[in-house]
């Protein structure tokens, strides 16, 4: 009787076989391409159990519908939809968490990278010499000439800063299209940041070397559909992962931006207290006021884009978080001058008073923000 009701492998459909692969794409704002990814996946995993897993951050479009439309008619798709958090290298490592295969790939949806390749990468891994293949632009086979000028020459000095300053040995850190072993990821895991672009020098920095690294070419692609989500922020994004990794991640990436665009803040104020002394002749207390209220507003504006870019404000919450930040920085302020003057009581040294007076500022700046400006509700 057991003998005659017994299944035997062929019966269970593919979709039950434990998959070797899952593939995470990232999106936002990709409803006319995901469909177009999955049949070319499909495709290039013919006989290959896989998965694949869409993380969207919401996307305005609907990308989530059209996945979740795909995942009802083939349970190899899911959707991770992501409410109140943005940024692609959060989307990759919840998507690498989420995933069951023993090998994760992050590819994007925009239709650049070359899926034909994955089938390699995975050889390459399930070999068991390397912990992390990346595709890359950059070795012999490899091309990035649908880049324009501009991009070209940004990617090429990003890489190189990364590669110099860092230290890291590969020649294409910036690439998006990469292939892990999953528990390898997740020993780094806790040390990655979920802000930013770069998920993938975030993850070669982190190892500090300790992963057998290979590469493959691939030639990257024009984008059919869509706009690129890059913007003139992501500069200073790949500078604050920079520098978070320089302390070991002792100082987090989102603090670092907070910090850098109150350097920017300190320029903008003393650019607006100089044309308003020199041109407009106000008086100094005035003025000095102005370039506060000024340079405030600029910090807001960049912090609401950057540095809190996943927890953005917008319509009337952006008139309350602006008063609360102005508030915020105006206690800031206090905390800066008395921290200051206590120090330089007991150490007569002017610049390391004032370096004291600004940390304290910046730190309470910082965790105020946090907490009353862009908290999560």
């Amino acid at each position: 009787m057991n003998e005659a009701i017994r299944p035997g492998p062929e019966t269970l459909p593919q979709s039950a076989v434990a998959p070797r692969i899952s593939v995470v794409v990232p999106t936002f704002n990709e409803r006319d391409n995901v469909t177009t990814l999955y049949r070319r996946l499909e495709a290039t995993f013919a006989g290959i159990p896989f998965e694949v897993i869409f993380v969207d951050d919401n996307s305005p479009d609907g990308t989530w519908e059209v996945v979740r439309g795909l995942a009802r008619a083939d349970t190899r798709v899911r959707c991770i939809r992501r409410i109140g958090r943005r940024g692609l290298s959060g989307a990759c490592i919840e998507g690498i968490l989420a995933s069951s295969a023993p090998c994760a790939a992050v590819i994007d949806a925009d239709l650049q990278h070359d899926e034909t390749q994955l089938p390699k990468m995975l050889a390459l891994l399930q070999s068991g010499e390397f912990d992390l293949v990346v595709g890359s632009r950059y070795i012999e086979g490899g091309s990035a000439d649908s880049f324009n000028r501009q991009r070209a020459g940004a990617s090429q000095l990003a890489t190189e800063v990364a590669k110099r300053v860092l230290r890291v040995k590969i020649a294409d850190p910036m690439s998006g299209f990469f292939m892990i072993r999953r528990d390898r990821f997740e020993q780094l895991a806790p040390q990655l940041s979920t802000q930013g672009f770069k998920i993938l020098l975030d993850i070669v920095a982190t190892a500090h070397g300790e992963l057998r690294v290979k590469e493959v070419p691939f030639t990257f692609g024009t984008r059919l559909h869509g706009e690129s989500k890059l913007d003139s922020m992501v500069a200073l994004d790949f500078l604050g992962l920079v520098l978070a990794k320089l302390t070991n991640d002792v100082v987090s990436l989102r603090f670092l931006l907070f910090a850098m665009v109150g350097s920017i803040g300190l320029v903008v104020h003393l650019a607006t207290l100089k044309i308003a002394l020199d041109v407009f002749n106000v008086p100094f207390p005035h003025a000095q006021a102005a370039g506060a209220v000024v340079a405030m507003t600029s910090n807001f504006v960049l912090n609401n884009f950057l540095t809190y870019r996943d927890q953005r404000l917008k319509g009337f919450a952006i008139l309350r978080g602006l008063l609360l930040f102005y508030l915020v920085c105006s206690v800031g302020l206090v905390a800066n001058v008395g921290v200051a003057f206590s120090v330089y009581d007991q150490e007569p040294i002017w610049w390391l008073a004032g370096a004291a007076g600004a940390l304290m500022g910046v730190v309470w700046n910082y965790a105020m923000s946090g907490l009353f400006v862009w908290r999560k509700r």
